[in-house]
């Protein structure tokens, strides 16, 4: 049973992503989505991200949407691993993270203070598995990206913890593709 699940996956540009209005974005909110649905049924009650860019902000878009369709229930956390993450990002960007820490059940940082080196990013990995039950993750071993060090972090810990670790990989994705172009369709 998972009462805290962490999301997390590539950022935008790891898979080609420079819009927020790329078609890609809602197949992938809604593979988050059906993982999320399955959790809920299994007992969930938080959702953390660390904030990145990608597959957590939009995890975090599906959990603020599952409040408005009736889970209230349901918490969403982001623990940042140092402050003014988004210092370099885009307006636009900005704004949407922005949005999102407002509407968030709790907003903290791992370091109470900003970037200095990767170890911070290191450290975040290990808080977020050993503060969570479940790793709900945007990756596919065909494509390396960033997500492969969370993975690691949650593989190595799973050794000596009952912990649970969903994958979306490409597959996933093209299912949930072809379901809604079944749906969409006049068949």
């Amino acid at each position: 049973m998972s009462k805290v699940a962490v999301i997390s996956g590539y950022k935008p540009h790891e898979l080609g992503l420079f819009s927020h209005n790329d078609p890609a974005v809602e197949y992938i909110k809604l593979a988050i989505k059906k993982q999320l649905l399955f959790h809920l049924d299994e007992g969930l009650e938080w959702v953390i991200i660390s904030g990145q860019l990608g597959a957590e902000l939009w995890g975090a878009e599906v959990v603020l949407d599952l409040q408005l369709e009736g889970c209230q229930d349901l918490k969403l956390a982001v623990v940042t691993p140092f402050l003014n993450q988004e210092e370099n990002w885009k307006d636009e960007n900005k704004e949407r993270y922005e949005s999102i820490l407002m509407q968030a059940d709790y907003v903290d940082s791992i370091t109470k203070k900003p970037y200095e080196n990767p170890w911070q990013f290191r450290l975040k990995n290990q808080f977020l598995v050993e503060k969570s039950d479940a790793l709900i993750l945007l990756y596919d071993f065909d494509k390396e990206g960033s997500p492969k060090f969370l993975y690691e972090t949650a593989r190595k810990y799973q050794e000596n913890h009952s912990y649970q670790i969903n994958l979306i990989d490409f597959y996933d994705l093209q299912s949930v593709v072809e379901e809604e172009q079944m749906k969409n369709s006049d068949f």
